[in-house]
């Protein structure tokens, strides 16, 4: 998937591969194989390729050795992922324990409304693994509408549908193209208490 993404980028930007490998230190012959998905770059050759395509690490660390399904690559995954720009966090109120089960978590967020009751209640707190693929029905954290809002990921036919728990909201139909983020996959919760952390399969 990193490969997948970085020449995505590189191309959109118009940068030829020459050039790029040129930058990182590295021959072109080595960018076309972390390209077509054959080799991942190193974590210093990763930082160099950043540098420059002009975009931050640490989205595209979350790609390394993660493969596209099919399921992903006929909804165009790589299209919904913000490799430019790194999500804004309000504030920061303590730290929470990260079980076991969630050892691929980014952060914990606290839900504040109740679109995904009763499986996600009002101040429960969310584990994210940022940046993740999501497969039908899946929850995930997305940017939508300027704004972050956790839904259920339904991939339909011709469409995607983000849908809530909670029957009184209405779902989000969008399409294959549409312009909304996938800022990450929900893992599990904990309950308000953070006595009991559950995972979601």
């Amino acid at each position: 998937m990193l490969g997948n993404i970085l020449e995505k980028i590189r191309l959109e930007k118009h940068i030829s591969k020459n050039d790029l490998a040129r930058i990182a230190r590295i021959n072109a012959g080595h960018l076309t194989h972390i390209e077509k998905e054959q080799r991942n770059p190193s974590n210093k050759t990763l930082k160099l390729l950043c540098e420059g395509l002009g975009v931050p690490i640490e989205p595209l660390l979350h790609f390394m050795d993660k493969d596209l399904t099919q399921e992903q690559k006929d909804y165009n995954a790589t299209n919904h992922f913000k490799y430019d720009s790194i999500p804004i966090i309000g504030s920061i109120t303590g730290f929470g324990v990260c079980p076991n089960e969630a050892i691929n978590a980014s952060f914990i967020l606290k839900s504040n409304d109740d679109s995904m009751a009763p499986k996600i209640g009002v101040d429960d707190y969310m584990y994210i693994e940022l940046y993740s693929p999501l497969t039908n029905k899946d929850i995930g954290l997305f940017y939508y509408d300027d704004k972050m809002i956790v839904r259920k990921f339904i991939i339909r036919k011709n469409d995607i549908v983000l849908r809530a728990e909670n029957s009184s909201f209405e779902d989000i139909i969008v399409n294959k193209d549409s312009n909304f983020y996938i800022l990450g996959k929900v893992i599990g919760k904990n309950t308000s208490k953070m006595n009991k952390y559950t995972p979601f399969l």
